[in-house]
């Protein structure tokens, strides 16, 4: 264990205590209390000194005895809908990967786009991007990092050894692989954890519900921006790779769809499925207008999709499903208490009146608007380089909530730019598991990632004003 978690692991527990113990009152014993929790989540989420879904797990303990919340209360924000709607995506995202249909997708996409140079990290982009909006950043950057090596290796073994436009073209598959998983993952309401703990806060604190297609309208054009800009800022600016002579690539990827050979059964099984809900979260709201009765929400459809993969056989005489439940062993299971935890300390923060408190002292104020926003947009996006992003959101949308109340503004106006800043970490290694998986295939080296990463980090803040400012207005 390094100095920082061993600091972190005592620090969390003893600022907790001091307190809990003060001599004096800072706001009322309830608020003080949900302040003495906070700091040490916060420690422990910032240096990991236990994992962050062990630290969210503190609320269901410390709640209580506090008097803060019952038991019953704090539990039920660790099976809040939104918990089962990541449930659900997480059990199709096990699906696609089982049966290795992400792969042939992503394939498919990089043969689509060409085969040059700058169109292989076009495809490579792009296909990142696609898998990332419907499962984790991680496991699609997992899947496209050995293809990227493959035609990478390709450059290293040619007749002119690895050049100067070889080792440009290496860079901008990489970072590019990296930055479109995390922008990517902005598209969708399950394509990132930040994502999902707004829309759980907005609904369980505020009964604001953002649809499946509501939140594309405003994440697919955003999350389609910053590819595009990331990859002419990596291709045309900073590694262009103009001299470079490849042809090869083109073998590589045909090598790859022959290894997975002809579309399987099962593929295509979970190919519909996936289809179907996809279909459903889209035009979910539609639906409900012309059947009523259904009541159809975008949690009821994930866990619908998840059911059907672990029910409809595939081979009946065998017992064979798509999923069976051992399965689920490869599941993200402390992402699900992670947003347990963070809506607990979400409504503690509401219960407390700490929320109320940040609204009243911003509405006392006299800060400007904008200036706020911009702030706010700008230290979430590069306190997110430091620490997990779901964490941050989960501490800090609660306040953001508290800020925009106090400025008279619509709560969303302000929360949805500041959490996709979140998700907008393209500087260091340590910021996204992206960023850490292409770091680690030795190709990359921490200045370079920073050098593109500060440029993409800024554009993203002034496309988030620019939303916060003129698009979101326009849609909520």
């Amino acid at each position: 264990m390094n100095l920082s978690k061993k600091i972190g692991l005592f620090l969390g527990p003893i600022l907790f205590l001091l307190f809990t113990n003060l001599p004096f009152i800072l706001l009322s014993n309830k608020g003080d209390a949900v302040i003495a929790v906070a700091l040490w989540m916060v420690i422990w989420w910032v240096t990991e000194a236990v994992s962050i879904s062990v630290t969210a797990l503190l609320p269901l303990v410390l709640f209580p005895l506090l008097k803060i919340m019952p038991i019953a209360d704090v539990g039920a924000n660790y099976g809040s809908p939104i918990v089962f709607l990541f449930f659900g995506g997480f059990i199709m995202a096990l699906a696609l990967e089982k049966v290795n249909l992400h792969k042939r997708i992503a394939l498919n996409i990089i043969k689509i786009t060409g085969t040059t140079p700058n169109k292989v990290v076009l495809g490579f982009m792009i296909a990142t991007a696609t898998l990332s909006m419907w499962i984790s950043n991680t496991a699609s950057t997992v899947v496209m990092l050995p293809i990227a090596m493959s035609v990478i290796g390709l450059l290293i073994n040619d007749e002119d050894g690895f050049t100067k436009a070889d080792q440009n073209f290496s860079l901008s598959v990489m970072l590019g692989i990296a930055f479109s998983a995390n922008a990517g993952g902005i598209a969708t309401v399950i394509g990132t954890p930040p994502n999902s703990v707004m829309i759980g806060l907005l609904e369980s604190q505020y009964n604001i519900e953002i649809s499946f297609l509501k939140w594309m309208v405003i994440g697919v054009p955003f999350s389609f921006t910053m590819i595009t800009i990331s990859y002419f800022v990596l291709v045309k600016w900073m590694f262009p790779n103009r001299d470079l002579k490849f042809k090869a690539s083109k073998d590589v990827i045909q090598d790859e769809l022959k290894k997975l050979g002809p579309t399987s059964g099962k593929e295509k099984m979970v190919l519909v499925i996936f289809g179907i809900t996809v279909f459903l979260w889209v035009f979910r709201t539609l639906i409900n207008s012309i059947f009523p009765e259904l009541g159809l929400s975008d949690t009821i459809i994930s866990i619908l999709a998840a059911i059907s993969l672990f029910t409809i056989p595939y081979n009946l005489k065998k017992g064979d499903y798509i999923i069976h439940w051992q399965d689920t062993s490869k599941l993200a299971w402390g992402i699900l208490i992670l947003f347990g935890g963070g809506l607990a300390l979400a409504k503690g923060m509401s219960v407390s009146g700490i929320v109320d408190l940040v609204a009243n002292t911003i509405a006392a104020s006299n800060i400007s608007i904008f200036v706020t926003a911009a702030l706010l947009i700008f230290l979430m996006l590069f306190m997110t380089e430091l620490m997990s992003n779901v964490a941050l959101v989960a501490v800090l949308a609660p306040v953001v909530a508290g800020i925009a109340i106090g400025l008279e503004i619509p709560i969303l106006y302000l929360l949805i730019p500041v959490t996709m800043a979140s998700s907008c970490a393209f500087m260091l290694p340590m910021a996204t598991p992206p960023n850490a998986i292409v770091f680690a295939s030795g190709y990359i080296k921490v200045h370079q990632m920073a050098r593109v990463g500060i440029i993409l980090n800024l554009i993203a803040v002034v496309l988030l004003i620019i939303m916060f400012q003129y698009v979101i207005p326009l849609l909520f």
